[in-house]
């Protein structure tokens, strides 16, 4: 079974894989979240950073592209291939508002002619591997036969597919039967993406499908960073590996930010998912949402760590 650690943005970027990768196992790509082209534009800093090859070592590393024009995708993923990215996925999946609207992330998957004359056109251009990550479609999860039979007919690397649709966003039950036609159809490799967060999800899913061989972790594994490895070997939690996850990423976030409170920002983010994870830790929890010092924050960490235990 592969893995994958899914893009989310404002979390996972350079910082976070490499210490993820750094403390834990059983991660076969990291995925970037999503670079956005624009015209007469080269890279922010912050999309130059987290795609610098120097910042991405020891790991496989898939680019993400949010787009919905054809020269747009094939600029910059040939600017990536430059870089010596071998494959770029395509964002056909966010469910965000501002990005429906623009007709980008699952919003492209409203208007299938212009999708598949994007793909005839990157296809047509492009010299890297592409794959996509997918909703089941935009209002209906019977959307996912038609979108099928479009990305049946480019030689796509790799089809993921979200197991909601727009209105589902991350909070509705995933759609395992409008998966399961996805999967039928699709003559490329699949992977799924939906709801595993622990090793009950993972084991039920492989019952339910266990002709798919690989996974994306999304929510799961910021929740848990340690899920990957679990799934795969067994075993529990270990807090001293979760604390030098977490300090190596805090330090990281220090070193490139300016001002406390950005780093705040970032770790605290980070805490909204993980501490779930703890027995007890509401009280501690609200305490380091309130933390308007570092020092003070780092405090409130070392005592949520030595003294809560995992559930």
């Amino acid at each position: 079974m592969k893995i994958y650690a899914a893009p989310m943005e404002g979390v996972t970027g350079y910082v976070y894989r490499n210490a993820h990768r750094h403390y834990f196992q059983g991660i076969d790509k990291y995925y970037t979240p999503f670079l956005t082209p624009k015209k007469g534009k080269g890279w922010t800093s912050r999309e130059k950073n987290d795609i610098a090859p120097e910042h991405n070592r020891n790991m496989t590393v898939v680019p993400q592209i949010l787009a919905n024009q054809a020269e747009d995708f094939v600029r910059m993923a040939e600017k990536l291939a430059d870089c010596g990215y071998e494959e770029i996925n395509l964002n056909l999946g966010c469910p965000s508002g501002t990005v429906v609207s623009k007709g980008k992330g699952c919003g492209f998957l409203a208007d299938r002619e212009k999708l598949l004359r994007f793909f005839e056109e990157v296809f047509d251009k492009v010299t890297v591997r592409v794959s996509v990550k997918t909703r089941l479609g935009l209002d209906s999860p019977e959307e996912i036969i038609p979108l099928m039979e479009i990305y049946n007919q480019f030689p796509l690397s790799e089809v993921i597919i979200h197991a909601r649709i727009h209105k589902d966003f991350y909070k509705r039950p995933v759609n395992r039967e409008a998966f399961r036609k996805g999967f039928l159809l699709c003559r490329h490799p699949v992977c799924y993406n939906g709801d595993i967060f622990a090793e009950k999800d993972f084991q039920k899913f492989q019952e339910e499908f266990p002709g798919v061989d690989r996974v994306m972790l999304g929510r799961g594994l910021i929740a848990n960073p340690q899920l990957a490895e679990m799934l795969i070997q067994g075993g529990q939690p270990e807090k001293q590996r979760w604390k030098a996850f977490h300090d190596e990423v805090c330090l990281g976030y220090e070193e490139i930010m300016s001002g406390e409170r950005n780093v705040l920002f970032k770790m605290k983010e980070l805490w909204a998912y993980m501490l779930p994870m703890f027995e007890d830790g509401e009280k501690i929890g609200k305490k380091i949402k309130k933390a308007g010092r570092l020092q003070e924050y780092k405090e409130l960490v070392d005592t949520l760590f030595r003294e809560k235990n995992f559930k």
